[in-house]
Order: C-alpha cells, then structure tokens, then sequence
C-alpha cells in the first residue's frame, strides 16, 4: 500500500508537465478575470461618465438657448464627474455652445436687418409722399395761376371790348387851337380841338365803335371816322398813315393812324372834332369830360 500511495504520488516527467501547464491556464484565468473585474471606483466613475455624455447628448437646441444655459449644463455635468468625460462630449457640448452662439447672431443680424428694412420703408413713403404733396401744391397753384390769368384775361378783354370805356386819343400832347376859335387859319370858327405832337406819334380810337371812313379828305388830309355804338362819330384828322380800314371794328385804345402834316396844316398835330348822331361837330373837351370820363 505504501508502495501504491508512493506510486501515486511519484512525479513523473509527463505529470509534471501536466501540472505546469494546468497550473499555468488556471494562472492566466484568473489575472485575466482580475484585468476585466471593474472595481467599484471605476464602476461609478464610467457611470457617472455614461450619464454625464447620456444627458449632454440629450441636451436639446431649445434647452441651450443660449451660451450661459449651455455652460451650467458642463458646470452640471462636471459635478457628476468631469474627470471622466470623454473628449467626443466635451467637442460635442462645445460645438453646441458655438452653434446656439451663431443661431443668436444670425438672429440678431436679421432682426437688426429686419428693422433696419423698414425704417428705410417708413423714410421712402414718408419722401413719396412728400413729393405727391409738393406736386400737388404745385399743380394746385399752377391751376390757381392759371385760372387767375384767365380771369384776368377774361376781365381785360371785357373791358377792352365795352363800349363805355374811353382812352385819350395821343399822349405827349400840347393843346394849340380850341373849339371855336376864329383866325386866318381858318375859313370859319374853329371845328374841333388840336393836339401838337412829333410826326408819326401814335393815334388812337376814344371810343369802341366802327371805322366808316378811310381816306383822303382835303383840307383835313388823311381823315378816319369811327362811329361809336351810341351814334356819335369821332374825326381824326391830318394824319401821316391809316392803320385801319373801313368796317374794321376798333375798341378804345385801338391805333387808328400816326400823327402828320397833311392838308391844310402849319405843323404836326391831331384835329379832334365830334359829331353827336353823325350831325354838326360839338366842343370836344367837353364832351371829353361828360361822356368818357377823361380830363384831357
């Protein structure tokens, strides 16, 4: 029995290396058990790890409105462990922050953009409207102006063409010879007035009316007759030239002829005689007065 239990526990080159190699493998188990056993200290801290990356994933773009909100999430994060947060999450959280940076500036471009837009807005219909102001004050006055013109126009031909309205026959005058007058100029007393004035000086109508004669008439040289609407016929007489024709309607004012020397003259003047009704010729200064108002 001794010999058995001496054989059973002899050493044999095979046994030997059986055992080696079995005490080997249980070796090799047991320190790659004990590598891939976490410890307690490493179990929480990738925990708190996981959780830290698990809720800055998490993080929603409204969440990280804006950068402060943003750093309290990494204060947050940090205190359940930053040690061991992962560089993935920290970019990760960075590139959010930099993303909720750039969204509040692009919205703060546009805003301003948008304000910007419409002051311009507010300031083009302000000056368009300005401008449809100013260009109706100028079309309302230029309207204004014009039917003042008009009126006036209106008014100047209406009293040009009324038959009451009288103008002295020549301006630049000087009375030489009076109705009635006697002398040897003369075959009989003086018919009408004379008015002394340079060669070619204008003559014109007293009176609204119709010339009804045009011509020479021998001692009185060039002559013209206006009859005027209440019948009575004015003479102008030793005129240089007719500026009108018979039938031709003349208003006061109307050029008739120029002053002259023709017929029986001594020198240059306008013979004015009136003749109420086409009859004999009455004193014409008078008549001046009382009929055209004037005071010659």
């Amino acid at each position: 029995m001794s010999q058995h239990r001496a054989a059973g526990n002899r050493v044999t080159p095979s046994n030997s290396a059986a055992r080696k190699t079995g005490a080997s493998r249980h070796s090799a188990k047991h320190r790659v058990a004990r590598r891939n056993t976490p410890g307690s200290t490493q179990i929480v801290g990738l925990t708190a790890a996981l959780a830290a990356a698990a809720g800055a994933v998490g993080f929603s773009h409204s969440s990280l409105a804006s950068p402060t909100q943003a750093n309290s999430a990494v204060n947050i994060a940090a205190l359940s462990g930053s040690s061991q947060l992962s560089e993935v999450t920290t970019a990760r959280i960075e590139r959010r922050q930099l993303a909720t940076r750039d969204s509040s500036r692009v919205e703060l471009t546009s805003t301003e953009a948008t304000k910007k837009q419409a002051a311009a807005d507010r300031l083009s219909k302000a000056r368009a409207a300005k401008l449809d102001a100013t260009r109706a004050l100028t079309a309302k006055r230029a309207s204004a102006l014009a039917a003042a013109k008009a009126a006036a126009a209106a008014a100047e031909k209406k009293a040009r063409e009324s038959a009451s309205r009288c103008e002295m026959m020549i301006s630049d005058y000087r009375i030489t010879a009076t109705f009635g007058q006697g002398g040897s100029r003369w075959a009989a007393n003086h018919t009408g007035t004379d008015f002394a004035a340079p060669i070619g000086t204008p003559i014109r109508s007293v009176m609204k009316g119709e010339v009804i004669f045009a011509d020479w008439a021998g001692p009185y040289g060039r002559q013209v007759k206006v009859r005027h609407d209440n019948g009575t016929e004015t003479w102008y007489n030793h005129m240089s030239k007719f500026s009108v024709e018979v039938g031709e309607t003349v208003y006061a004012g109307d050029q008739v002829g120029a002053v002259g020397v023709t017929g029986n003259t001594t020198g240059p003047h306008l013979h004015f005689e009136v003749h109420p009704d086409g009859g004999p010729a009455v004193n014409p200064m008078p008549w001046l007065r009382e009929v055209c108002g004037l005071n010659p």
